[in-house]
């Protein structure tokens, strides 16, 4: 089994780090430039930065904050949130991202995946999906409808069918977050992790809904996640990076070593 990634998800409106609960009741729970540094320096694989309402605002993403973050840090960083085109996607890399993640822009316009991949190269564009369980019809078989706008939108679209064409579309990876589990803390969903998981044969990174380290050891084993997102299980310094790989690796799971 290949090592599995630790992500830690940064959920940023205006110029803040926040957390909610299925996307509903955020609070401010600090300044995102001085929490991926520290995350940084616990050993945490990879980050993501979302500017959450940047889409559904229609307005450009918060460039300067981005910066700022990926001048403290030195490890792969992704952003995402209010990007639309080639020339959004080249001013987050120049502003020191390494990946750019796609979502409601990319399921209005699916074309902004092959384009970015062409541009930039498949390694550089993620697929952020947001899945909410629904009754499966002809149109959502799977059961799993994908949403747009911060969970805001239903799109009538199926999960699965959604990331198995972003991925002939170039796409080098999916980020899946459950918007259902989001925030819960009571663990990924499985089920759907499972569906795009199997459906793919790039890496997919579940995110939602993880509490306690047993989640991601679910998510890696049951639901063949290659990375797992977390937040709130660190943002509110319940576990620090460390302590969730020591879990991960007593339970037989292979996790990167950090070496400060």
């Amino acid at each position: 089994m290949l090592s599995k990634r630790i992500i830690v998800c940064l959920d940023v409106r205006e110029g803040m780090t926040t957390k909610g609960i299925k996307f509903l009741e955020n609070v401010d729970v600090g300044d995102p430039v001085a929490m991926a540094r520290d995350y940084y320096e616990q050993g945490v694989d990879e980050l993501v930065f979302y500017d959450i309402t940047a889409s559904s605002e229609k307005r450009d993403i918060i460039l300067d904050v981005v910066n700022a973050v990926a001048r403290n840090i030195f490890i792969p960083f992704s952003v995402g949130g209010g990007i639309r085109s080639l020339d959004d996607m080249y001013r987050v890399l120049d502003a020191g991202a390494e990946k750019i993640s796609v979502n409601s822009p990319a399921v209005l316009d699916p074309g902004l995946i092959a384009e970015g991949a062409r541009r930039f190269g498949s390694q550089c564009v993620v697929l952020g999906m947001d899945a909410k369980r629904v009754t499966p019809t002809k149109r959502i078989p799977s059961g799993y409808e994908v949403w747009i706008n911060g969970g805001r939108t239903p799109m009538g679209i199926d999960a699965v069918a959604w990331a198995r064409q972003a991925e002939d579309l170039g796409a080098g990876e999916v980020c899946l977050n459950s918007i259902d589990a989001d925030g819960t803390e009571e663990g990924y969903e499985l089920t759907v992790t499972r569906l795009i998981t199997d459906a793919l044969s790039i890496p997919v990174i579940a995110s939602g809904g993880a509490g306690k380290p047993e989640h991601l050891k679910d998510v890696f084993l049951k639901g063949g996640a290659d990375a797992a997102l977390i937040a709130s299980m660190v943002h509110y310094r319940r576990y620090t990076v460390g302590e969730i790989k020591s879990c991960l690796a007593g339970s037989g799971i292979p996790v990167r070593e950090y070496i400060g």
